[in-house]
């Protein structure tokens, strides 16, 4: 007669046990692969150092900063620093170069990785085709430095490549690094030549994930390669291609300073000068930090807006969003 009273106070023990079960769990799995979880700790400690602590320095954007007197004792000025960005008569030719090369970058540069993994994709030789990627590849792994040379090499007007095929055919040189007309196109391509190979990496590895038996159904079903391109490998590696092109979005007032810098000169700054060479040119080169704090705030804030509001547009049109 007294095991109902037992067997009334059993749930309690019950329900103490699995509440401890899982914390334990996650105790002795963290001491077990503590070794994996300290290969995380030096990008950790990346972001906090080099992102978000560096974040305090914000504030110069809303005082008259003086490297004197420090963060601390800078005297406040509140929007200054907006206001007279807002007003300086060469900001919006600034925010028009930037905004249209990475327009270009964006409609050009992005697709052109996707479209060249679908074709490596179809190469069934694998000598050929491993080939073909490393040459492909390999002008990611040089710096701007070096390829800015050899892209003012080509285009040299005197023993340049490119001039040296115009006069060829007739024609006259061309002082293409001197022209500002010019200066867009040279930027935006250099970039697909130098990064399309290292974009494509991610694309082929997506697609290594695509089911192959698709393809098989598709091939019995008369689709040719294109049609199963089109209808099979695109939509499998939509998501990848959706958070790529959120990130780019997020960025498209981030040109890059290496490339911008290697080819610009006085002749083309109406076409070529961005906010990135602007801020070294005033900020760092002529010590106006806060003022050029206040374009990089800017820049931030534009970043953010964009990025939300593509990935929501992303999320309730393709179902694919990074949050």
């Amino acid at each position: 007669m007294l095991q109902p009273n037992v067997s009334a106070k059993k749930p309690d023990l019950v329900q103490t046990d699995i509440k401890m079960v899982p914390i334990q769990k996650k105790q002795n799995y963290f001491l077990k692969h503590w070794q994996l979880y300290s290969m995380i700790l030096p990008g950790f400690i990346f972001f906090v150092v080099f992102k978000y602590i560096p974040l305090g320095g914000i504030v110069i954007a809303f005082q008259d900063y003086n490297v004197y007197r420090g963060i601390f004792e800078s005297p406040w000025v509140g929007l200054k620093h907006f206001i007279n960005l807002f007003e300086y008569p060469e900001f919006y030719e600034i925010l028009t170069n930037t905004v249209l090369i990475s327009l270009y970058q964006l409609i050009l540069g992005f697709p052109a990785p996707i479209i060249l993994a679908l074709l490596l994709n179809e190469v069934r030789k694998m000598k050929f085709k491993q080939t073909i990627q490393t040459i492909l590849y390999l002008p990611h792994f040089l710096s701007w430095v070096i390829v800015g040379g050899l892209v003012i090499s080509f285009l040299s007007p005197t023993s340049g490549m490119v001039n040296e095929v115009i006069k060829w055919f007739g024609g006259e040189p061309i002082f293409f690094m001197q022209e500002p007309q010019f200066f867009r196109s040279i930027v935006v391509s250099s970039g697909i030549w130098k990064e399309i190979g290292w974009g494509t990496i991610i694309y082929l590895a997506a697609m290594a994930g695509v089911n192959p038996e698709l393809y098989e159904a598709a091939e019995v079903d008369g689709a040719g390669k294109l049609r199963q391109a089109i209808s099979i490998t695109l939509p499998s590696i939509m998501p990848t291609i959706i958070v790529l092109l959120l990130l780019r979005i997020g960025n498209i007032l981030d040109l890059g300073f290496e490339q911008i810098y290697m080819l610009l000169n006085p002749l083309v700054w109406d076409t070529g000068e961005v906010f990135d060479t602007y801020i070294y040119r005033v900020g760092l080169l002529g010590g106006q930090y806060s003022y050029t704090t206040a374009i990089g705030l800017f820049k931030s804030v534009v970043g953010l807006l964009l990025l939300v509001g593509a990935n929501k547009l992303s999320k309730r049109m393709t179902g694919n969003s990074i949050y």
